[in-house]
């Protein structure tokens, strides 16, 4: 009777150290603040991994970019390197390692996020994820991102003669650079963590996000004006190390590739929902908020029309470029 009880004693322990053993934890580095439409995002993908998994995988959401001290090429490279877990980083500054990234912020390429949503989840999306392999990340999904809009502390938006001469921060893109430049604008590239104070010292004049960054991030603290031209879309990318992805069960990587997809499509409806309620609440700031009509947006569509053959020098895949074009209407 003895021995039995030892043996059930061991046979208990030994399964509490294989469940102990099954649990996965990632740490998922974001670069905004909690409130931010990609932080909640990612904490409800975490949410959603856990309930798929019965919790034997956790994720851990790091906002700020505090895992990689604020330097997006830096996380890239941790990411590749194995010292972050995972991250959601945006399309545009994938663009620094893989120049075809660059095509999805073209401006004015996209209609509307109906049209972004498709295109990221499609067979260039896909291509896009495929590549990222090449520079040692498993990419798990791509998920739309609202529509770019610009603030400032010096007047309302209305056409591009009315950015001549400001200053604006934009990514360490090149094609925000062109794009701005064009509009007389003077880019200033930036990392996201020093805008707040470079807008408050008026180091810069205004800086372009979506619309609920201002939010998120304080700026109607130090912005004056926001304008919605709508005049870029941006993705975000769902990245994971992939020696720790290939490490999981393979019902455990369908779970984070269900769960994506999930997520995705629960961040467009938040997001959707979120539009009007930071409008609302900028103004509430003090905020001025303008609208461009029709018209006035022909007119910022024709400036990035006229940069097209420069697009196609930054994308580097005349191929890749074209397909995109055709895939979206403008070819």
């Amino acid at each position: 009777m003895r021995n039995l009880s030892r043996l059930l004693i061991a046979g208990v322990l030994a399964f509490s150290a294989q469940t102990v053993m099954a649990k996965v934890t990632f740490n998922l580095s974001t670069p905004d603040p909690d409130n931010s439409e990609i932080t909640l995002a990612a904490q409800k993908y975490a949410e959603l991994v856990k309930t798929k998994t019965n919790g034997e995988v956790e994720i851990k959401v790091f906002p700020n970019g505090q895992l990689y001290s604020g330097d997006p090429s830096a996380a890239v490279r941790q990411l590749s390197g194995g010292s972050l877990d995972m991250l959601l980083l945006s399309t545009s500054l994938y663009a620094n390692f893989n120049s075809k990234f660059t095509a999805i912020s073209v401006p004015y390429l996209f209609d509307n996020t109906e049209q972004l949503r498709a295109y990221l989840s499609g067979p260039l999306g896909k291509e896009l994820l495929g590549d990222l392999g090449k520079i040692g990340i498993k990419g798990l999904m791509m998920w739309q991102r609202p529509f770019r809009q610009m603030t400032n502390s010096r007047k309302p938006i209305s056409a591009p003669s009315d950015m001549v001469g400001m200053k604006f921060r934009v990514p360490n893109n090149p094609l925000w650079m062109e794009f701005f430049a064009k509009m007389g604008a003077v880019p200033t590239p930036m990392a996201f963590g020093e805008v707040y104070n470079a807008l408050q010292l008026k180091v810069v004049d205004g800086q372009e996000n979506p619309i609920n960054i201002p939010v998120a991030a304080k700026f109607y603290e130090v912005q004056k004006y926001a304008s919605m031209t709508n005049h870029m879309a941006d993705g975000w990318v769902l990245g994971i190390n992939p020696a720790k992805f290939a490490k999981l069960s393979d019902q455990h990587k369908k779970a984070l590739q269900d769960a994506s997809a999930e997520a995705e499509a629960w961040k467009f409806a938040n997001d959707t929902a979120d539009a009007n309620k930071s409008i609302d609440f900028l103004k509430s700031k003090g905020m001025e908020v303008n609208s461009l009509t029709p018209e006035q947006q022909k007119a910022f569509v024709a400036v990035s029309k006229q940069l097209f053959p420069k697009f196609l020098e930054l994308v580097k895949d005349t191929a890749f470029f074209d397909k995109t074009l055709s895939a979206v209407g403008k070819k």
